[in-house]
């Protein structure tokens, strides 16, 4: 299993479609507040989630009591202000990725606390980032191929 953590998000979208990708692959969703998007019942229901009952989902006030309730996690941070790519990064079972907020990132002093955990995808130069649900799977699914793919199906059914 990964561990998935949005340090607070803002766009719905993206949290969306995390939220599918953490359901397709039995990863647990952990959101670090604060939100920028309800995520009620309600609302959820209006948004027509279907797989939303799938996702374990867990929602932390601030970072501090994440690390409270989980502590000495194993840790890789994702930002473009890596000194290293995510390939060069040893994902075990039960790791946490770490994602930033999309118009800021990671706050800064967590990076350089973990600075040794922190990995980016390659991109061009003068390419700001790539979309946080893009990141999040492309990380996901690398976790999850070096574990090799614990729990799910790697065929699918020819119709």
């Amino acid at each position: 299993m990964v561990n998935i953590v949005l340090v607070e998000p803002e766009i719905p979208q993206n949290c969306g479609n995390i939220a599918r990708t953490c359901a397709a692959t039995r990863c647990k969703l952990h959101l670090v507040e604060p939100l920028g998007f309800d995520i009620s019942e309600k609302a959820v229901r209006r948004a027509g989630l279907d797989y939303w009952p799938m996702v374990d989902l867990t929602v932390y006030r601030n970072l501090e009591e994440l690390f409270e309730r989980n502590p000495d996690p194993d840790l890789w941070l994702a930002t473009t202000k890596a000194p290293r790519d995510y390939t060069q990064a040893e994902f075990r079972a039960g790791c946490w990725l770490f994602f930033g907020r999309e118009s800021a990132g990671l706050p800064e002093d967590f990076r350089i606390r973990y600075q040794e955990r922190c990995v980016r995808i390659p991109m061009r130069p003068d390419a700001r980032s790539l979309n946080l649900s893009n990141s999040v799977a492309i990380l996901t699914y690398e976790a999850l191929r070096q574990q090799g793919f614990p729990g799910l199906s790697g065929q699918g059914e020819m119709a």
